[in-house]
């Protein structure tokens, strides 16, 4: 055998033509043996048991005969035009027919030669017919490598109208298993194999295409899972070592007077635990030589501003300067109000820089950065401008992380000679599984706990029916003093869509809510942004009862007053998007309300995305029944939807399996960093191979 083999081109495979390798290669994206071998089934046949005529039901299932061809003939002209065989056991007939490939199929097929068929049969004037059997010789069926569970895999219509049929696919991976032998190089150290009592490499990749028993399959998916889950981690967990071993951070050796002074005599709250917990992990890594990379998850009003707060006093302590960069304007806006307040207590400058900052005042801040007088600077993508030159920049903060480009926040980075201290910040939980593959190579602290005294907000589902109900409630809500949210998925109506729109619900807002009595305030994406700020601060200032709005208020947007948020047309919008626009309320001591308003017809997806939101405000358990419904390539945005291009492993059902596969690429990289040990030499190997193929890239942002 060619040691080689593998990785040969798939053109020279059995069966399989040029027409058939170049759509091979564009429709799956398989290249090699390698490529082909690793091309996983999605699920199995039972081809174990074998039916007689006089046994078939007319129920469309899948069914395996064994008989002989007694006839054969073409019926019919041109396009209607059909092969029909007769199809006999010792119990009866049937027939088999093809539309498709008449002349070849009927040129192939032999006559009075015992048969093995399969496929879904049909019943049509007293006779089963079976449209485009999947045959073979009984001979040859007895001696297949193929077993009685039978490997499905995965297709597109162009494959199956080009001949590369499962069969295909199946006899190509026969072929390199007859070809190889079982030469296939272990990937796990012998090690690894007996302690988690996994079979070899050849005997999982021989078990997952033509599994021996339902036994020798689970433990072939779990192998396969299991290494699959391994390296991705491996690739993340280095990552995280080298970035701590390699890229040096300013050491913050005390915590100083800013922060002393502020805990001490200004801290407006008492802190939870879990915050607590989380200023000393960020504490920790700001003493230590490594620049911090830390990610810091906290539900919507869980108290992480605060958080960021204090570790910036951290930074100023140590005479360096922080800054915090937000995807809006108004979310900076929001940050810079709620910081100014503490910062003042204690004597901090602090400046806030925008788009809409005029040149006069940009100037001033350049020049405060650059003297290090300005200590504070918060803001949007505005901070990244090449102007924009800090004296010594130690920590950088970025909130709704997921929403800059990479490019854009490694600018931050270059603002120093030495990179400064990073915290990102995100109020859209990420469940567990996801977090450890797609932010693997970062330390991530999590604020499960919220405020004492906040009140739970209670979530109704109503129908457009209970729109009277509705506007009763706002206006006893109105009565109190109290304010109230409106939400819209869409600005204009759409034809193809009869969700509620936000000109539409304006209005009618408008009319039910008339003046002197009520004022409603519009904000939505299309607005210039000195009119949206306006707008804003109206409904800040309680200047108006009601804000009507697109989900640009989705962040950034804080009144203690406001109870109720009403969200129109709520199947249209996602289980994270919900959660984020139900934060907007139950931010003061009153009890508040979350309403979802939809139509009577919704797919079970949306049935279950209310009942969530109805039952739970635990935003955790929400990421996770989200994730579940939408794939971690949806949940994460379209900016990572290659993310977690997985071949076997599934990061909702695996989860144990991910665990453990971290657990161990852990435990190794701490005994072994280099991997240079004898016993992970088949590890070392191949993890080159994999950085080397790039294959290792395809799962990881």
């Amino acid at each position: 055998m060619r040691s080689d083999f593998l990785h040969s081109p798939i053109d020279y495979l059995k069966g399989i033509t040029p027409s058939r390798a170049a759509l091979i290669k564009k429709e799956l994206g398989i290249f090699t043996a390698r490529d082909m071998l690793h091309f996983f089934p999605y699920r199995y046949l039972d081809r174990t048991e074998y039916l007689k005529i006089n046994q078939l039901q007319n129920t469309n299932v899948e069914v395996q005969i064994i008989g002989k061809i007694t006839h054969l003939k073409v019926v019919g002209q041109q396009r209607g035009k059909r092969l029909v065989a007769t199809f006999t056991d010792d119990t009866g007939t049937m027939e088999l027919v093809w539309f498709r490939g008449i002349k070849w199929i009927h040129d192939s097929l032999k006559i009075n030669t015992p048969y093995v068929i399969f496929g879904k049969t049909t019943f049509f004037n007293g006779v089963f017919s079976m449209p485009h059997p999947e045959m073979e010789l009984l001979e040859k069926h007895k001696s297949s490598l193929r077993s009685a569970m039978q490997p499905m895999y995965r297709s597109t219509e162009k494959l199956n109208s080009g001949g590369v049929t499962n069969r295909v696919i199946s006899t190509c991976i026969q072929h390199i298993f007859e070809t190889i032998q079982g030469r296939i190089a272990e990937t796990l150290s012998s090690e690894m194999l007996q302690n988690l009592k996994l079979p070899s490499k050849p005997d999982a990749l021989f078990n997952i295409h033509f599994p021996q028993s339902q036994a020798h399959l689970v433990r072939a998916q779990y192998r396969l899972k299991f290494e699959e889950l391994f390296y991705i981690q491996l690739q993340l967990v280095r990552k995280n070592k080298i970035h701590k071993s390699k890229i040096k951070g300013y050491q913050f050796e005390k915590i100083g007077n800013y922060f002393h002074d502020f805990y001490n005599h200004h801290l407006p709250f008492e802190l939870t635990e879990a915050q607590k917990r989380v200023v000393k992990e960020i504490r920790n890594d700001l003493g230590s030589n490594a620049q911090m990379n830390r990610l810091l998850q906290g539900d919507v009003g869980s108290g992480k501003t605060i958080v960021a707060f204090l570790s910036m006093l951290i930074a100023l302590g140590n005479n360096f300067q922080a800054c915090l960069m937000a995807p809006t304007e108004i979310l900076a806006t929001q940050h810079y109000h709620g910081l100014s307040e503490w910062a003042e207590k204690i004597g901090i400058s602090i400046k806030l820089l925008t788009g809409s900052t005029k040149t006069s005042e940009r100037k001033i801040i350049h020049e405060a950065l650059e003297d290090g007088s300005l200590q504070i600077l918060v803001g949007t993508h505005a901070i990244l401008e090449d102007k924009v030159q800090f004296k010594n920049l130690g920590l950088a903060i970025v909130d709704e992380q997921h929403r800059f480009g990479v490019e854009q926040r490694s600018k931050l980075w270059l603002k120093n000679k030495f990179p400064p201290h990073i915290l990102v910040m995100t109020a859209t939980p990420i469940p567990r599984t996801l977090a450890m593959s797609v932010y693997g190579d970062l330390d991530i602290s999590v604020i499960d706990e919220l405020p004492p005294g906040r009140k739970s907000i209670q979530t109704m589902h109503r129908y457009d029916s209970h729109r009277l109900q509705l506007f009763y409630f706002m206006r006893e809500e109105i009565k109190k003093g109290r304010q109230v949210y409106v939400v819209y998925p869409l600005i204009e109506e759409s034809e193809k869509m009869d969700y509620k729109d936000l000109e539409d619900g304006y209005h009618s807002i408008v009319r039910e809510f008339p003046l002197p009595d009520c004022q409603v305030s519009i904000v939505h994406g299309k607005m210039k942004s000195a009119d949206k700020e306006y707008e804003m601060n109206r409904f800040v200032k309680g200047e108006t009862q009601i804000m009507v709005a697109t989900t640009v208020i989705e962040v950034g947007v804080n009144v203690p007053n406001a109870t109720v948020m009403v969200i129109e047309s709520a199947e249209r919008f996602g289980l994270s998007q919900l959660h984020q626009l139900r934060g907007r309320v139950g931010r003061g001591a009153d009890q508040s309300y979350c309403i979802l308003m939809t139509g009577h017809k919704l797919s079970n997806d949306a049935k279950i995305r209310m009942q969530t939101m109805v039952r739970t405000t635990d935003g955790f358990e929400i990421a996770e029944v989200d994730l579940k419904l939408r794939g971690p390539g949806d949940l994460m945005g379209t900016q990572q939807s290659g993310v977690l291009n997985l071949r076997i492993a599934d990061i909702v059902k695996d989860t144990e399996i991910l665990k453990l596969a971290r657990n161990y690429a852990f435990a190794i990289l701490n005994e072994d960093p280099a991997l240079e040990s004898e016993k992970n030499i088949p590890i070392r190997r191949t993890f080159e191979n994999l950085v080397k193929r790039r294959e290792i890239w395809e799962y990881i942002s």
